[in-house]
């Protein structure tokens, strides 16, 4: 908070206490989470000032408890404000650096491992400016190697849920890989979450990223429940960006939450029958997959057969059936 205590014509004016100014509003507050994250967040970092443009903004950093030096690296850096936590999850995470945020319009979320294009949040934020219904707006993304990364989704549904993406059958897959939806602008259910500028009023209304997710889903849950409230998820191409992918590491353990997650949310939005039948389903195609030679799916398939396994931090080891 910033103090005017002079008159018009630079005089004091001794009868009168100071009178408060309140900080303009910025365009975008940026927040990102780390953990463990130190091979990659400095690329992250010196790419934004080149990706807002003349648009005003803020940079909150939550580190969840990481032990490989992210802390220090980011305390060292001038360009963003850090706020050290304990690991509650990705989610709650994300909520608490949009609470440590100046006001903004809108909320950047970013991952640690991905890199701006120039003007690319410019790019992002004239969306919501045509499209008044909008509330989440994604862009255009690519791996490291400069191809396409194929980020946009699908709602689930019982038929997507063997993620059967080489049939090319919107009914069999969550995963859109159709070069051509990523030419041009248009509604989808939901994008992955490793950068999403999200309209602030949107996410008040929501009340957030739902913390029980722990890791993986809150973004998609965040944008199904805006659709239902009314709001739209948008993929623009005039905006690009780069995610690296597994910043802070993949394990058995991610992968089990990641699977967990995606049954528990199917059950909030379709009820308990038909959750019954996903839940069977995912069991079906992690043994699979674990017969074909993937280790961490033999991890998910004893996890989702034995509650008291199941990683502590969802809160899911009470009921066979993940709630």
């Amino acid at each position: 908070m910033t103090y005017d205590s002079s008159t018009p014509d630079g005089g004091p004016e001794p009868d009168e206490l100071p009178r408060a100014v309140e900080p303009m509003p910025r365009d975008v507050a940026a927040v990102v989470v780390t953990y463990n994250s130190a091979r990659h967040v400095a690329a992250l970092l010196d790419s934004l000032p080149d990706a807002f443009g003349d648009l005003t903004y803020s940079v909150v950093v939550v580190d969840n408890d990481s032990a490989d030096g992210t802390p220090e690296l980011l305390h060292r850096r001038s360009d963003c404000d850090v706020v050290r936590a304990s690991n509650d999850g990705y989610a709650a995470g994300i909520n608490r650096a949009v609470l440590a945020s100046p006001e903004a319009s809108t909320i950047l979320i970013l991952n640690p491992d991905a890199t701006l294009d120039p003007d690319a949040v410019p790019r992002m934020l004239e969306v919501f400016r045509r499209r008044h219904d909008a509330g989440i707006v994604a862009p255009r993304v690519r791996e490291k190697d400069g191809s396409l990364s194929p980020t946009l989704r699908r709602g689930p549904t019982l038929g997507r849920v063997g993620g059967l993406s080489f049939t090319g059958l919107p009914v069999f897959t969550e995963r859109i890989e159709i070069p051509g939806e990523y030419e041009g602008e248009h509604e989808v259910d939901w994008a992955v979450g490793a950068i999403l500028l999200v309209d602030r009023r949107c996410f008040d209304a929501l009340g957030g990223l739902d913390e029980s997710f722990f890791l993986y889903s809150e973004e998609t849950d965040f944008s199904l429940r805006a659709r239902d409230a009314g709001w739209t998820t948008v993929y623009t191409p005039r905006a690009g960006a780069m995610h690296v992918g597994g910043g802070s590491g993949e394990s058995a353990t991610t992968h089990t939450m990641q699977m967990l997650n995606r049954v528990r949310l199917y059950r909030r939005r379709a009820g308990d029958r038909r959750a019954w039948l996903y839940f069977g389903m995912t069991i079906v195609v992690e043994l699979r997959r674990a017969v074909l030679g993937d280790r961490k799916s033999w991890s998910t398939v004893r996890a989702l057969l034995r509650p008291s396994i199941r990683p502590p931090q969802l809160g899911a080891s009470t009921a066979f059936l993940p709630e």
